[in-house]
């Protein structure tokens, strides 16, 4: 799948679970909205990541992408120890300076 690499970058750390390889490729002052849910700046997306997403081991694999209204869309399965899994997520991507300015998931 042919992705921008700052998203390429995140899913394939993210694939690792690796914190600090999954927060790179954001900007400092990026926000990260988890099913309406707002974090602001690194040190906040580092805490959902701690204690939401590296707990159940969520990975997400993606399987289309698309571009919309200026944002990267890409869609899949997320898979990990949480119930439904794997629930299938919409990733909303703003990239800014060949970095993620802003991520939007939902279910």
């Amino acid at each position: 799948m042919d992705l921008p690499k700052p998203i390429a970058d995140y899913v394939e750390a993210n694939a690792r679970l690796d914190i600090d390889a999954m927060l790179k490729p954001f900007l400092r002052d990026a926000v990260f909205i988890d099913n309406g849910k707002h974090f602001e700046g690194q040190a906040a997306i580092r805490r959902l990541f701690e204690e939401e997403v590296i707990p159940v081991k969520a990975i997400f694999m993606p399987d289309t992408v698309r571009e919309e209204g200026g944002n990267v869309v890409v869609e899949g399965p997320a898979h990990g120890d949480f119930p439904g899994s794997p629930l299938r997520f919409t990733y909303r991507f703003t990239l800014a300076d060949g970095a993620i300015k802003t991520l939007e998931t939902t279910v």
